[in-house]
């Protein structure tokens, strides 16, 4: 039987309402939710951090680049079904819409019993690689311990984020929000019980588990069991424009190519994230002079970037938020209005990403302290690398937004160089050059060498998204004169 065209609000909204107003209405729901899903990191790493010491921080800092490598197969399919779920309702085709929901939902499945195996399998010689003797054995037990228990349960986390991307580009935001918002709470109710013996609240105290960074990750997992059940309430309970039918929930041949190269941009970029991300902690380890000081450089790292992301949040909402009304426009070829959200995006963005960028210039020690009040050198350490690391951090709004707009228009290519850009092209080989070149010229520290990479990158990622933005915006505004 074929779907039922949806007459619904919504999307009638989509495509005539006033864009700030429903860009607003998009946007606080999935920066509430993203804000939320960051808080999984901030809280585990303020818990750890102040209860288990340095290794624990570092630890978890060393865990950033497979945790990024499993999150990467995310958006591969959560982005890239998003995107094609808002064009298919934007051409009037909801039949297409339910079978990229369906396909999400297998895909996410298939990703838990393959990938996730594979990596825990490869751990310790990931660890050992990054460490490189450059740090302590208490820094690699702890990450060891974190990552066992999270790679195996993992698919909870994708199926998650993946229908709640789903939600957003059928048009209801606050739903999804809501499913993060259940396993955020649920993550912080959990977190000290778990790790810490004992929970001392205002008036009295409760007995916890003791389990350390174990418990944060056990807690981590439960809290996402429960987003992802209230996705799935959400999909079978029939609020939902696009429906869940078990019978859709298969691989198709015509609509995976499609849903992968779309979502390939921010696979490549949270790919190339966890690689970046491998390189800066090896580049810490071996320049570092002894495995304490290489443990206290890795711990700021392992401050810098969950901070990082939580100020990148605003940001990141707005182009959750104007990524489904975007692509709506685009299916329906209303191409004046695409071209007024293209303007929208890029000046809110570049306004979220210079406030994100003084608000940690100005807090940055404070900032470091919430994460290790009793590890002086790690608060001065990470407190340096918020200021230097982020201070041309104010510029990457155009290209954050060129990457959304490319993405959700269903044009990879474009997307794919943009995201690349900043973390690939310009920065990779950077950390791995500017230690050895720069001491050479100046008289600069190589650690330094490694830090000033970052800004660097932000300056780079900004110019070249200059050019393909003036030419989309020439061939919007030719296209919309001549329709």
């Amino acid at each position: 039987m074929q779907a039922k065209v949806p007459d619904d609000a919504r999307l009638r909204e989509m495509g005539g309402g006033r864009i700030l107003p429903l860009l607003w209405k998009f946007a606080w729901p999935a920066l509430v939710t993203m804000t939320l899903n960051q808080l999984y990191n901030v809280i585990d790493r303020v818990y750890i951090g102040n209860g288990c010491g340095r290794d624990a921080i570092a630890g978890l800092a060393m865990t950033f680049p497979v945790m990024m490598v499993m999150g990467a197969f995310g958006p591969l399919i959560g982005v890239g079904s998003g995107t094609v779920i808002s064009i298919s309702l934007g051409e009037k085709n909801p039949a297409r819409a339910e079978r990229a929901l369906g396909q999400c939902v297998a895909l996410k499945l298939l990703l838990g019993v393959t990938v996730a195996p594979a990596l825990f399998v490869f751990l310790d010689p990931i660890l050992h690689a990054m460490a490189g003797g450059g740090v302590t054995d208490g820094a690699i037990a702890a990450a060891r311990l974190y990552l066992r228990i999270n790679v195996l349960f993992h698919f909870l986390a994708h199926l998650a984020f993946g229908l709640s991307a789903c939600m957003r580009s059928e048009g209801s935001p606050v739903a999804a929000m809501r499913c993060m918002v259940a396993g955020a709470v649920a993550n912080l109710v959990l977190d000290p019980f778990f790790i810490f013996e004992r929970v001392n609240l205002r008036l009295f105290s409760l007995p916890g588990l003791g389990l350390g960074v174990a418990g944060a990750a056990w807690a981590t997992n439960i809290a996402m069991g429960l987003a992802c059940l209230a996705a799935l309430l959400h999909y079978t309970g029939g609020r939902s424009v696009v429906k869940l039918r078990l019978r859709n929930v298969r691989v198709y041949g015509d609509l995976v190519p499609r849903v992968l190269a779309i979502g390939l941009s921010p696979f490549l970029m949270q790919f190339a994230g966890s690689t970046i991300n491998f390189s800066l902690n090896k580049a810490f380890s071996h320049w570092s002079g002894s495995p304490a000081e290489g443990t206290v450089q890795i711990a700021a790292f392992g401050i810098f970037l969950p901070v990082s992301f939580l100020f990148f949040m605003p940001s990141m909402g707005i182009q959750q938020g104007f990524a489904p009304i975007i692509g709506y426009n685009w299916g329906a070829r209303n191409l004046a209005r695409v071209r007024r959200c293209l303007d929208t995006v890029v000046l809110l963005t570049t306004a979220a990403v210079a406030c994100a960028c003084l608000a940690q210039m100005l807090f940055a020690r404070p900032l470091a302290w919430c994460f290790a009040q009793g590890e002086p050198d790690v608060v001065r350490a990470g407190a340096f690398a918020l200021r230097l690391g982020n201070c041309m951090v104010w510029c990457i709004g155009l290209n954050v937004a060129a990457t959304t707009y490319f993405q959700a228009i269903g044009r990879p290519r474009t997307a794919i160089v943009l995201s690349l850009l900043r973390q690939v092209i310009v920065l990779l080989p950077c950390v791995w050059i500017l230690p050895r070149v720069l001491p050479r010229v100046l008289p600069i520290d190589p650690l330094l060498a490694v830090w000033i990479s970052l800004p660097i990158s932000d300056v780079a990622a900004f110019l070249a998204s200059i050019p393909p933005v003036l030419r989309e915006r020439r061939a919007l505004a030719r296209a919309g004169a001549g329709a």
